[in-house]
């Protein structure tokens, strides 16, 4: 079974619930402080962290006076409005005095459905994270319709998940975890503590009620929890509500942990491999030694350039023999990379007129 001492990129979902008092309407001041000493401490021992929060629409409504019932699309868009900003200055105050630097991430369905916005998403949030911040995540609330929301932050947890390569997903929820039956209405239900496997059953316990400030329910952290699984990362339902949340699971509080059925890394190479190539890289000799020894395609590598597609599109590599070497996804359009191949890759903005990333592939979008 997995612990929380075992993650090495860990992405933590903390529900509305959980960050806004639900009689007030105000902000849980001292237990978000305690959330940021638990951050502060795994992120001292080498641990990535990004924080999924929700809590915009709860905190923005309150500022405007907008009540507890269901909001209209307009109302609850500008409610996230003004609560985005009390968001992101909240995290700051807990975490800046820890020596922590913070960065707000908004992100919509399609930034994870179109390819290119993917890409963006995944390169923006490597940079943050090598740099040593901690970027907090959010649903971009205020633009997203029905047609580009995630509904839930625990599928968009799930997401992220998947998208920067976590090994671990903490859901803190209002439960401790998965029962076999709903333990409110059910003096019988038993808690599972490991799920190695999502099957219809596990799918069966589940239920659909929701707090009066979140969305999801135990069936979407399930779902998400498949999402999550499938992309090599172990997700895990605890509660989250008492002071330090991340401390308390670490000293084994009672959770669930649904165990990661590959590694990141793996499930990221058979997503690209199953991709169909939008055209062809044919490189030289060189550049076939470079990537069998793991390094990424450089330009100065390729000799020719066929077909026709845009950055993010799968592109084949071939050998100087015309050999099938691998698959990537490219970081340049097909006009782009005809005008730099062959050249080194400091050349590039020069030919370009502006400044690119230094790989036509990067190793970790390539499969071999």
């Amino acid at each position: 079974m997995a612990t929380l001492t075992d993650a090495r990129r860990l992405v933590v979902k903390i529900g509305s619930a959980l960050l806004v008092d639900r009689d007030t309407g105000a902000l849980r001041a001292d237990w978000l402080a305690s959330l940021a000493e638990d951050v502060a401490q795994i992120r001292a021992r080498g641990t990535d962290v990004i924080l999924v929060s929700s809590g915009s629409i709860a905190l923005g409504r309150g500022v405007l006076g907008l009540g507890r019932g269901e909001l209209p699309l307009e109302q609850s868009q500008a409610a996230a409005a003004v609560g985005q900003i009390q968001l992101a200055r909240a995290y700051q105050d807990v975490l800046d005095p820890l020596g922590i630097v913070t960065a707000q991430v908004l992100v919509t369905l399609d930034d994870s459905t179109n390819r290119r916005r993917y890409l963006n998403s995944r390169a923006t949030m490597e940079t943050l994270l090598s740099l040593g911040v901690v970027p907090i995540v959010n649903e971009n609330d205020t633009i997203a319709t029905d047609e580009i929301r995630y509904g839930d932050n625990d599928r968009l947890a799930a997401q992220v998940a998947v998208t920067v390569g976590a090994d671990q997903l903490i859901l803190l929820s209002d439960v401790d975890g998965l029962y076999t039956a709903n333990p409110q209405t059910d003096a019988a239900a038993r808690h599972i503590p490991t799920v190695p496997q999502i099957t219809p059953a596990i799918f069966a316990m589940a239920g659909d009620a929701v707090s009066g400030l979140s969305k999801g329910g135990m069936k979407t952290k399930v779902m998400a929890a498949r999402v999550a699984t499938e992309a090599g990362c172990a997700l895990c339902i605890t509660l989250g509500s008492p002071q330090n949340p991340l401390s308390a699971l670490q000293n084994e509080a009672r959770a669930t942990w649904f165990t990661a059925q590959t590694t990141p890394q793996a499930a990221r190479k058979r997503w690209i491999a199953a991709m169909k190539p939008r055209g062809i890289f044919a490189v030289d000799a060189g550049a076939v030694v470079a990537l069998h020894g793991g390094k990424s395609l450089l330009p100065a590598g390729v000799a020719v350039v066929t077909g026709t597609f845009e950055r993010g599109d799968p592109v084949a590599i071939t050998g100087p023999d015309g050999a099938a070497l691998g698959l990537g996804l490219t970081n340049y359009n097909s006009a782009e990379a005809v005008q730099i191949k062959g050249h080194r890759s400091a050349d590039a903005a020069a030919i370009l007129g502006y400044k690119g990333r230094p790989a036509l592939i990067h190793r970790d979008d390539m499969v071999l």
